[in-house]
């Protein structure tokens, strides 16, 4: 066995598939008729004999290539459980539905409260880039919601929380009323010592439920918390516990990413956007020498709002910020798939429209989160449908017929000079003036401020 290691270390290919397959292998695997064969009947070669990346033939880079070399697999942190026949489990099924609804529901409430928030919004527009990016990779719908497995418990933690800061907050209420009618009274007494011994009861019951692991159950024993966390003390094992439960759960989420991509992403959609739409911006009445301007910029929104939907999805894809400027390979791969991209486009645009007058009457700072989600519901399906049309033009080999080319060109253009040129008349209706210009819902950050 020991003789034959300098020879086995000589096979990476053999290191790795073990290592792959849970760590070093057995005995038996190593000892096996097939490692001790000679090279003529396909055992181990002489390293001379091996090819060497210098043989290896070398391709030019496409954006098929690229998007061929990203990784397309699930990842086991996000992975989500196939959903059963309803014939044969009908009960698993069920399950199986109320658990993803409510974890999408739970998505939907991280996301219109993280795009509420400036700066912090940059982590759900990045979110929206790598649901975009997963799709154009694979070409699935379902890869579309990354982090999807830690939303249930975030969920069930939020409403655990929520059922008991509930009676507190009414307690709270009473004690206020209490305090402001009878000051010093036996009455606001009590009820500010009932209000402290409680805020520490239940404060200390959510933490403890949220170290046990906050399903639904932890937050309706705390006998059995309390019992848990002392256990877990006396051996010695509560901030091992805790930190594996925090690391887990972050991996889940990855943050840095989402907000280093939506940073990115915003950057290289501006570099696009701004130089058209404050020449767009440049008359508010059809009169006069500013008025070419404005016409010179709607001319080059044209294809900036034609290409950096698509543009968005390669740089989501290959998750490079170069890919947000390949202009020339955005428009030969169009020809492969023309129909699918003015599918995208015409779906980005139409669902774009009506969040415009969302900005007629601006809500307070601490209100933007219930219109959020509007946003989100508009943007989401557009960024999904972008990825997938690029994903079908990176997969396909021959351009499509030149009819289907033509008929998209000639659909594309008047559509986008339509929005164009609904657009111009936003300025007029939103509080924010020429700013509605740049705003631009379906490609900028997903706010509605």
């Amino acid at each position: 066995m020991v003789a034959k290691l300098p020879d086995l270390l000589q096979r990476p290919d053999i290191v790795s598939q073990s290592i792959s397959n849970g760590g070093v292998a057995g005995r038996a695997d190593w000892d096996s008729p097939a490692h001790s064969r000679p090279a003529s009947e396909g055992g181990l070669q002489n390293p001379a004999e091996l090819p060497s990346e210098q043989d290896e033939p070398t391709e030019p880079m496409t954006p098929a290539s690229l998007t061929a070399g990203c990784h397309v697999g699930p990842n086991p942190v996000d992975a989500w459980p196939a959903c059963p026949r309803p014939w044969r489990k009908p009960g698993g099924f069920l399950y199986w539905a109320g658990r993803t609804l409510f974890a999408l529901l739970t998505l939907w409430g991280v996301l219109a409260i993280t795009a509420s928030i400036p700066l912090v919004n940059f982590l759900a527009f990045g979110y929206l880039l790598e649901a975009e990016g997963r799709v154009a990779r694979t070409g699935r719908f379902r890869d579309a919601f990354p982090s999807l497995s830690v939303m249930p418990r975030i969920g069930i933690a939020a409403v655990g929380i929520t059922l008991w800061l509930a009676p507190l907050l009414l307690l709270a209420s009473n004690a206020s009323d209490a305090r402001l009618i009878a000051t010093g009274s036996a009455t606001d007494q009590n009820l500010h010592t009932l209000l402290v011994v409680l805020a520490v009861v239940i404060g200390l019951h959510l933490v403890f439920a949220l170290a046990r692991g906050g399903t639904i159950g932890c937050f309706f024993r705390p006998i059995k918390n309390v019992r848990w966390c002392l256990a877990h003390f006396r051996r010695g094992a509560w901030l091992t516990h805790w930190a594996d439960n925090s690391r887990q759960f972050w991996q889940s989420l990855p943050l840095k990413r989402y907000f280093w991509l939506g940073a990115r992403g915003l950057v290289g959609a501006l570099a696009w956007l701004l130089i058209p739409t404050a020449l767009f911006a440049a008359a508010s009445e059809p009169t006069g020498g500013a008025f070419l301007v404005t016409v010179l910029g709607g001319v080059l929104l044209l294809p900036v709002l034609a290409w950096v939907p698509f543009l968005q999805a390669r740089f989501a894809c290959e998750n490079r910020l170069s890919g947000m400027f390949a202009w020339r390979e955005i428009r030969r791969e169009f020809r492969s798939a023309p129909l699918c991209w003015l599918l995208a486009l015409v779906m980005t645009y139409v669902l774009a429209l009506p969040l415009y007058l969302f900005k007629v009457v601006l809500l307070p700072e601490d209100a933007m989160w219930g219109v959020t989600p509007v946003f989100l519901a508009s943007i989401f399906p557009s960024k999904i449908l972008t990825g997938w049309a690029y994903h079908q033009a990176t997969v396909r080999d021959r351009p499509a017929w030149w009819g289907f080319r033509w008929l998209s060109r000639g659909l594309i253009i008047p559509l986008l000079a339509a929005f164009i040129f609904v657009l111009f008349f936003t300025q007029f209706i939103g509080e924010h003036g020429k700013g509605v210009l740049f705003e631009h819902h379906a490609l900028l950050l997903p706010v509605p401020f």
